[in-house]
């Protein structure tokens, strides 16, 4: 009978053993190190290249070499050994309830507003909980490679199949002024404004900088670059120093912590113009754990507009379903 097409081309016993032959440079290392004979290596390793369809080995070279296939498979099996050796401790940690390992990546600017009560929140459900700041697109891959399990950011990751999505706020883009300064009342001011005082810019390497960069082409301002930063503490921070304006969001300001006498606020003039946040995970992994995290997040951000009235500009998102 010929094998069912989904069957997978090898098992975890012979990436094992691959990755030893890879790790030793040799079979007959291999074999010393698994506790078994130099022709049962050899004979693994043949049946998975055969299974697989490609050569794995340069056997022309000493210790052996790695062909492009056999190192692709060196990173992967690495990878899903690492996860299949994990299942049996996590298997254990379930009988008492807590989840062994939580690891969040939030966007920069929501590090101030989630980050300590968020960790405290999943303290009380992990045995170790891990919580990362910076950029969305950084924590978007690392999520996708399982290096985290939610991404609180601003990037739904909509074209990505297998991802549940939960929405946590939604606010607007306002201007970021140095105190004092009147505010641009019309588009056309804006770019007077910017004649004489530079636009402070969020790094293209962010989803905000490219969202603001986007606006401003639609606006046709096409404003002279010469200050840009990744994080929202250096945005505001050359702001209130009085060196140029923004295009930024309440969140943004709230996260560099600055005393507001430094600066003002004021509506970006124009279309209506705001920046989603939502909570995204691995489908089916994670059970309630993604909506009862995104329910915490989305209520401590509501208790902080209500406590700030620079944040009244941003409100809760609705919800919708997974």
């Amino acid at each position: 009978m010929a094998p069912r097409s989904e069957a997978l081309p090898f098992d975890l016993r012979s990436l094992e053993i691959f990755l030893a032959v890879c790790e030793e440079g040799a079979m007959a290392g291999a074999a010393r190190r698994l506790g078994l004979t130099q022709p049962a290596v050899s004979q693994a390793v043949a049946e998975l290249e055969a299974r697989m369809g490609a050569v794995l080995f340069d056997r022309s070279v000493r210790p052996l070499g790695l062909t492009p296939a056999g190192g692709l498979l060196r990173q992967r099996a690495s990878a899903l050994l690492s996860e299949a050796r994990q299942i049996a401790p996590a298997l254990r940690d379930t009988g008492k309830s807590r989840y062994p390992l939580v690891r969040v990546g939030l966007v920069d600017s929501l590090t101030r507003a989630l980050a300590a009560p968020l960790g405290a929140h999943l303290a009380g459900l992990a045995e170790e909980v891990s919580i990362r700041s910076g950029l969305t697109a950084a924590h978007a891959s690392a999520l996708l490679t399982r290096q985290l399990d939610f991404l609180a950011g601003v990037d739904e990751l909509e074209e990505t199949e297998g991802l549940e999505r939960h929405p946590l706020i939604s606010e607007p883009y306002v201007l970021m002024l140095p105190a004092g300064l009147p505010a641009p009342g019309r588009v056309e001011d804006v770019a007077q404004l910017a004649a004489s005082l530079p636009l402070v810019r969020f790094s293209a390497r962010s989803k905000t900088g490219i969202e603001v960069e986007r606006h401003l082409r639609r606006l046709k301002l096409d404003l002279p670059r010469r200050l840009e930063f990744d994080t929202p503490l250096g945005v505001a921070a050359t702001v209130a120093a009085g060196a140029g304006f923004a295009v930024t969001t309440p969140l943004c300001i709230h996260e560099a912590g600055l005393d507001p006498s430094a600066f003002a606020v004021a509506p970006l003039p124009g279309p209506a113009f705001a920046r989603s946040l939502t909570l995204v995970s691995r489908r089916q992994e994670w059970g309630r754990l993604p909506k009862e995290v995104a329910q915490f997040c989305r209520a401590s951000l509501e208790d902080l507009l209500a406590a700030g009235p620079l944040l009244l500009a941003a409100r809760p998102a609705a919800t919708r379903a997974g």
